[in-house]
């Protein structure tokens, strides 16, 4: 028995299946973990199928729409911009402890040594590498993940798929983001900073004391061995940053899906 294609059929299919696909794939796109490179497009998309079908019996009856209208368009264009939004935030997160290395690499002198970051495809620091790598760990052991996907399916309850579906998000506190992500960095930065500034100041007593020394072949090895004595030192607080730039990411995406 073939199966009968109608125009009714279509626009189910579009307004039911597709249309959530949209906002999930594209949240797996900007996303921390799932965006990363090693991740392949087709994982994400087969990932992103496969929870739309486990989620469709789970939302109310959605709009029947146009395949081809206007319409139709701009509500594609809404979800899309509904997921990344979404992903964007909990992206943001992760690059304040990539920013916060950049602060301490720089300052330590190790500005030079970069090596190239495989989920981002672009050179970082080994300091902003080595806290990427540790978050990337201790998000995944606290079911990190899990909770991104949870908060993508929470959004159909509170955004359900329409015309005015933009009109729930703000995008002020998408944009005070960047603000916030420059203050955290330098929050998490700021006391090896300090310290590595008391050591400069230090290194710059000696020099006009004694200006015999040689005091670039002196200070920048003790700089590097000390600025990585205070990462080391640091490390013991680590866990506690991470849990609070967490809780904070998941509270602005809250605020900004009205998922609160």
């Amino acid at each position: 028995m073939l199966l009968s294609l109608t125009e009714t059929s279509v626009m189910q299919f579009v307004g039911q299946y597709f249309l959530p696909f949209i906002r999930i794939t594209a949240f797996f796109l900007a996303a921390p973990i799932f965006s990363s490179r090693i991740v392949s497009a087709r994982v994400r998309v087969v990932l992103g199928f496969s929870i739309s079908l486990l989620l469709i019996p789970l939302l109310p009856d959605l709009p029947l729409v146009d395949a081809l209208s206007l319409a139709t368009w701009i509500i594609v264009f809404q979800q899309l911009v509904i997921g990344l939004t979404f992903g964007f935030v909990f992206q943001v997160v992760f690059q304040v402890f990539v920013l916060a290395g950049q602060f301490v690499a720089m300052k330590m002198g190790l500005g030079f040594a970069q090596m190239n970051d495989p989920a981002n495809g672009v050179s970082v620091t080994i300091i902003s590498q080595f806290y990427l790598l540790t978050i990337t760990l201790l998000f995944l052991t606290v079911n990190g993940h899990l909770l991104l996907i949870d908060f993508i399916v929470s959004s159909f309850s509170v955004i359900p798929i329409s015309q005015q579906g933009l009109l729930s998000i703000q995008f002020n506190d998408v944009v005070a983001l960047g603000g916030w992500m420059f203050a955290g960095a330098l929050s998490i930065a700021l006391p090896l900073l300090t310290s590595l500034l008391i050591v400069n100041i230090a290194f710059g007593i000696i020099s006009r004391a004694a200006p015999q020394i040689n005091i670039f072949a002196v200070g920048f090895p003790f700089t590097l061995v000390f600025g990585l004595f205070l990462v080391w030192v640091g490390m013991s607080d680590f866990i506690t940053l991470f849990a609070k730039f967490t809780e904070q990411g998941f509270i602005y995406a809250e605020q900004m899906l009205r998922l609160k």
